[in-house]
């Protein structure tokens, strides 16, 4: 039991075991971070989000669900700043277990981001591909075979992306610059003609009497409830947890820490900026929308798009269709970057094949595993139904903020001396608040979901057991000395 308990020095974490470590060039200033949140946050749900869940849940109160949703993500985010400042490393979540409480949660929590990160690029590159159909049609173009033309298109788009991120994180930057600009801009049109055909009255009293459901209990929480509920304060709660889940991605931003410059304090500033920026521009979006039609004439379908053809500016639509085109775009780039640095991590550490971990001269990129990232998430979306199990994606990642604001507790009182660019303020309260505000969303996931990702983590618990325990770093004879099982400072 104590090899699998083994923890990484926080010194061997940053850099002092190998010069693989700091390998990755440093390409990312603090600008380009928020471009990188921004990238990932901001996709097609921008435009659907909020009239689906005030169609069905919260109504006019999903402006409070948005604000709910964007405070216990800010809180998840203050602990990843912390964790980040003190290992700016780009195994992220992973790395941050794998120093505080050993080997074998590292694993789980690394098996967690691979759920995450791998199955989000190929149900966002699916969706891509539907979304881009529609898009062809609303310009009045007959699609026929749309199944076959759909595949077609998700093949093309990640075979494009990967291409870019294995090239250079360079060329991927410039692309991803150039791709978020237009979004916004898309965004910002969204908004500016939409303020004009705002009627407050839309908006009501906001709180709208609770329904109860006439559906059997599905997600966690209904089970223990006894039934579903819309609309009221539940629902309004409710609304947030599937909200959050729009806002997930700053997470990825602690990924590139290697990549950028004095990554201590640029990657906590960097997650924290593009995290507020978003959820801002979320709320605007939320009310011209809601402002735009009473959320009982809301189409579930084609929310933003059903609104703009009720006042009139049935235009809009192919604006909504370059956004979510170009929105869902980005969120692909920055989620194969994501992934390709934690596998890239975890190969260095031993835990999966280290040829994974080899960086090439060419372009100074993990190219080997960013290939092999592509290849699994064109298999994914092209033979696998992912659009059902989309809640994985989500619980892979809340299963990684779980970690991560416990960890912020632990290290303080394990390891107090570590130097810090980022400190949670009034902890261990905030953390812990995170920590609850993790656990909320996660009850208000599908019993189903559940049963799914229990038996993901059990197979990869079985894959360490028989790989990864034996190839570790930390199992070899030169393996660098291991953090004593209590606090303490490491020797070096």
């Amino acid at each position: 039991m104590s090899t699998i308990l083994r923890r990484l020095p926080p010194t061997e974490a940053t850099g002092l075991r190998t010069g693989a470590r700091h390998s990755l060039a440093e390409v990312y200033r603090p600008a380009d971070l928020i471009i990188l949140g921004l990238g990932v946050m901001i996709g097609a749900g921008i435009f659907s989000i909020a009239g689906q869940q005030a169609a069905t849940t919260a109504g006019p109160g999903v402006i409070l669900s948005f604000m709910i949703a964007g405070i216990a993500c800010l809180l998840a985010c203050l602990c990843y700043a912390e964790l980040s400042s003190t290992m700016p490393t780009s195994g992220s979540a992973y790395t941050f277990t794998y120093v505080i409480f050993g080997e074998v949660w590292a694993w789980i929590i690394g098996w967690a981001l691979i759920l995450e990160l791998q199955f989000a690029a190929a149900v966002v590159a699916r969706a891509w591909g539907a979304i881009a159909v529609g898009a062809i049609e609303n310009f009045g173009v007959e699609v026929a075979q749309k199944e076959l033309v759909q595949d077609a298109l998700v093949f093309v788009i990640l075979v494009l992306l990967t291409g870019v991120v294995a090239l250079g994180a360079r060329v991927g930057l410039r692309a991803l610059w150039i791709m978020v600009s237009a979004k916004l801009l898309a965004i910002g049109a969204v908004i500016v003609v939409g303020l004009p055909h705002i009627d407050v009255a839309n908006f009501g009293e906001f709180y709208v009497p609770p329904k109860v459901m006439d559906t059997a209990p599905a997600t966690v929480l209904e089970v223990f409830v006894g039934q579903g509920q819309a609309f009221g304060w539940f629902g309004i709660f409710a609304a947030a947890s599937a909200i959050a889940f729009a806002y997930i991605g700053f997470d990825i931003v602690a990924t590139s820490a290697e990549e950028t410059a004095n990554a201590p304090r640029a990657v906590p500033k960097g997650m924290i900026r593009s995290l507020i920026i978003a959820t801002v521009i979320y709320i605007a979006v939320a009310l011209v929308m809601i402002g735009m039609v009473s959320y009982t004439r809301i189409s579930v379908e084609a929310p933003l798009a059903s609104a703009f053809r009720a006042v009139g500016v049935g235009w809009m639509v192919h604006v909504i269709d370059a956004g979510a085109v170009l929105g869902l775009s980005t969120v692909i780039l920055v989620l194969i970057v994501g992934q390709t640095r934690v596998l890239f991590s975890m190969a260095r550490d031993g835990l999966i094949p280290r040829g994974l971990a080899s960086v090439s001269r060419r372009y100074h990129t993990p190219t080997r595993v960013t290939l092999v990232i592509g290849l699994v998430a064109i298999v994914l979306a092209e033979f696998v139904p992912v659009l059902t199990m989309q809640e994985l994606v989500v619980i892979g990642t809340l299963f990684a903020f779980a970690f991560v604001a416990a960890g912020v507790i632990v290290m303080r009182r394990r390891m107090p001396h570590l130097e810090r660019g980022f400190r949670v303020p009034f902890s261990p309260l905030l953390p812990a608040l995170s920590l609850v505000a993790t656990l909320w969303l996660m009850v208000n996931l599908r019993v189903l979901t559940w049963a799914w990702f229990t038996l993901w983590m059990a197979f990869g618990l079985g894959v360490y057991l028989v790989y990864g325990r034996r190839n570790s770093i930390l199992a070899r004879p030169h393996a660098p000395e291991r953090q004593p099982a209590a606090g303490g400072r490491h020797r070096r």
